[in-house]
């Protein structure tokens, strides 16, 4: 549900803080108030478009920020914490969005910098809008076959069937491939020979390069290593001069100290390790320069060897270790290459197969679909009945393939929502023959049937009483309280039968501060919420009788059980 609504320089909006209960809210005030606002700043926070000029004038910045708590198993749960959003136990969501006039508008969830897409994507599964003018899902044939399956309880059975789709699909693939032309097969099989021959005649090591290029660099400056080697030894070990001869009298100088003061042979001993150290590397220095030879050849070898590692690297990889890696990869396709015909039977009877299994499923979804749309059709029709549309004739039609090749992600069956609103008409198409009044009484009516299947935890109805009154409206108000006992439900309506049935009612008031327009909202209860519906049924005029009404209306409410 949604627990708190935060808006700060939101259009008329300088700054709002709401809380909200479970069950079912209705928002009213005059026209031009700034309800739709709301609704605004809630399709704002689950991924809707943004504009610059929804902030308010003069203001840099709008913030929006929703506080939702989730039930532990609504699916919403993985998806954030296959994001990192939100740890394990946690059910707490809140979402914030700053508009900015820079246009750099910024998105945070649970307090973490997302991009925007992450908002579309969790906003169908938290929020559900519905209006007037956004009814578009209603009539969208992806969006009925989900309502019958979340209707039919098919989703477990639909799983089954994608991830059986999906597998199949995938198999196809890699048999057509397989079966494709011969000669491109011949033309790939010619250049895979050609790869691996060619890397495996390189006769590359891990570690090679990398010796390789110490090697070389040896060779290019083996003059200058030699020098460098002799001028070194030459200090240690040359002359009377050298530092192994002056160590050496060193040596002898604190040997005849330690045996005047026994407490400095410490001196002496280090004297001497320093010796042997200084002694074993003038030797290896001589050795190091004896053995540094000028070696062209081998040093053309070297560079040509270095050569190829560079052209094999461009072709098959950025190192040594991508190139055998790719060798290896490129021996196993040639393998398979040669493998065949015999992969192309195997393959072919595990198409088959899959084939076989796929079909089953889609027939059971088929099956039971069609015993769903006959009850689906069945119960939208008896709520429609109860909202004034009693010649009304609804139909839940699945039209099922046969062939193979019919088959998609969700089997082979279209459904369709049809409607014939008028006596002697066929029914249609639900976008073709609804009008605008009929299509909310259409949405509220299958939403009211779905209720218990729906997981959408909060479900928005912007105005969608318009164009309805009396018994129709009351039945319209029913049935969204109705909806609040498995939804929080949101209604904006300027109904006085619509806004009786609510559990929780708040005013929507548009004020002047300093000399600037405001929007504000208020929570009704008791005196204040019948002066507000009085205010609705009676118009300017609010008599004792309208009072005597309203109060009759709110108590039949609260003395109402939606069936």
């Amino acid at each position: 549900m949604l627990a708190e609504l935060r808006i700060v320089n939101f259009a008329l909006i300088e700054q709002l803080s709401l809380q909200f209960e479970s069950g079912f809210t209705v928002l009213t005030g005059e026209t031009g108030a700034g309800k739709s606002l709301l609704i605004d700043a809630i399709t704002l926070l689950v991924g809707g478009r943004a504009s610059t000029d929804q902030i308010r004038f003069g203001e840099d910045e709008a913030q929006l920020e929703a506080a939702f708590h989730l039930p532990e198993n609504h699916p919403l749960l993985h998806h954030l914490r296959q994001y990192g959003l939100i740890g394990q136990g946690e059910s707490a969501l809140i979402l914030r969005r700053v508009l900015s006039r820079s246009g750099r508008h910024r998105v945070y969830v649970n307090g973490s910098l997302c991009p925007l897409r992450v908002l579309e994507e969790l906003g169908g599964t938290l929020v559900d809008i519905h209006g007037q003018h956004e009814q578009q899902s209603l009539l969208a044939a992806s969006k009925q076959l989900d309502a019958l399956d979340a209707f039919g309880c098919l989703f477990e059975l639909r799983g089954r069937y994608e991830q059986a789709y999906h597998g199949w699909k995938e198999l196809r693939t890699q048999l057509d491939v397989l079966q494709g032309d011969l000669a491109d097969r011949t033309r790939r099989e010619e250049l895979l020979r050609f790869q691996v021959q060619e890397i495996e005649q390189a006769g590359l090591l891990s570690d090679e390069e990398e010796r390789l290029r110490q090697e070389q660099q040896r060779l290019v400056h083996v003059y200058r290593l030699r020098e460098l080697a002799h001028e070194a030894h030459v200090e240690l070990q040359a002359d009377e001069q050298a530092i192994l001869t002056r160590l050496g009298r060193i040596g002898r100088t604190l040997s005849e100290l330690a045996q005047t003061d026994p407490a400095m042979s410490d001196c002496t001993q280090a004297a001497t390790e320093s010796a042997i150290q200084l002694k074993e590397l003038a030797g290896r220095l001589r050795d190091y320069a004896q053995q540094l030879e000028a070696d062209p050849d081998r040093q053309a070898v070297v560079e040509d060897r270095l050569d190829l590692i560079q052209r094999l690297k461009k072709k098959y990889g950025g190192s040594v270790e991508a190139i055998i890696a790719t060798g290896r990869g490129l021996q196993e396709e040639l393998q398979l290459l040669d493998n065949h015909e015999a992969r192309a039977a195997a393959m072919t009877a595990r198409f088959g197969e899959e084939t076989s299994l796929l079909r089953t499923l889609a027939q059971q979804l088929s099956k039971n679909r069609i015993n769903a749309a006959k009850q689906m059709t069945t119960l939208v029709e008896a709520e429609l009945a109860t909202l004034k549309m009693e010649q009304a004739i609804f139909q839940v039609t699945v039209s099922s393939g046969e062939l193979t090749e019919e088959l998609g992600p969700a089997g082979w069956d279209r459904v369709e929502f049809l409607l014939s609103s008028n006596p002697g008409e066929s029914p249609r198409a639900l976008g073709r023959v609804a009008s605008g009044g009929e299509l909310s009484r259409i949405m509220l009516a299958l939403k009211t049937v779905l209720a218990e299947m729906d997981q959408v935890p909060v479900l928005v109805f912007d105005e969608i009483d318009t164009g309805v009154g009396g018994a129709v409206a009351a039945e319209m108000g029913t049935r969204l309280r109705k909806l609040g006992l498995y939804h929080q439900v949101f209604c904006i309506t300027h109904l006085p039968q619509v806004a009786s049935q609510a559990e929780h009612h708040m005013l929507v008031e548009k004020g002047v501060e300093g000399q600037r327009a405001s929007t504000s909202v208020r929570a009704l209860k008791g005196m204040g919420r019948e002066e507000e519906i009085a205010r609705m049924l009676g118009g300017l005029t609010v008599t004792k009788k309208v009072r005597e009404t309203v109060a009759e209306l709110i108590a039949g409410a609260k003395g109402k059980r939606p069936e």
